[in-house]
């Protein structure tokens, strides 16, 4: 069984790659837990319920012109703050295929720290946004 070392990871959002941006993603999906037990029953059953999609990233800041801060949160109204944006995820910047898949998905920007850090730290942002719909995975 192939192991993989994330070295190479592909994000991008909204059109735009943001990889060299990107310290750590996860890419993670829970189901509600709805119980169905009856009165007669002895132990509780349950079926899956709804999916429930996000997206964790961190990043190093930057607020050159077309670095991230601008992408996210420019100086005019075009915000992507409160909007989904249209992002994919792959384990590598490789071509998409079985071992290398793509997911497709639209994240809702819920949150954004411009500025986050201690004096003589790296300036950093970590966000968690969840993800409008479904996840679509591509291998081709």
């Amino acid at each position: 069984m192939a192991r993989l070392v994330l070295t190479d990871a592909y994000v991008v959002l909204a059109s735009t790659d943001i990889s060299q941006y990107v310290t750590s993603v996860t890419l993670s999906s829970t189901l509600d837990v709805v119980e169905t037990t009856g009165m007669s029953s002895t132990s509780r059953t349950r079926v899956a319920g709804l999916r429930d999609n996000q997206i964790t990233l961190e990043f190093n800041q930057d607020f050159a012109s077309g670095a991230l801060e601008t992408l996210i949160y420019p100086s005019d109204a075009s915000t992507k703050i409160g909007t989904a944006v249209a992002m994919t995820v792959k384990p590598t910047s490789a071509i998409t295929s079985t071992t290398n898949p793509a997911y497709g998905f639209s994240a809702l920007i819920t949150e954004w720290q411009s500025v986050s850090g201690s004096v003589g730290e790296l300036a950093t942002v970590s966000v968690t946004w969840p993800i409008s719909g479904a996840i679509t995975k591509t291998t081709a």
